[in-house]
């Protein structure tokens, strides 16, 4: 059964590739995909509420960054 991740991942990487053959690099495919992602959030979602959720993405952009909910 396919998760939602690799439904999601297998388009990302078509599209990554196809843009890339046209010119266009993958920082601008990711630009793109953030405005469409805010337009579905905002289908069925409060502007605070998609705030909320980026302020929490932009929170934990660090994958070193140590949380203080974590042990040691």
């Amino acid at each position: 059964m396919a998760t939602i991740s690799s439904i999601v991942k297998k388009h990302l990487d078509a599209m990554v590739a196809e843009a890339g053959e046209t010119g266009y690099k993958r920082e601008e495919v990711g630009r793109t995909l953030m405005s469409f992602v805010i337009q579905i959030y905002r289908e069925t979602r409060s502007v605070d509420d998609i705030s909320e959720e980026l302020r929490y993405v932009m929170s934990n952009l660090d994958p070193d960054q140590d949380y203080t909910f974590m042990r040691p």
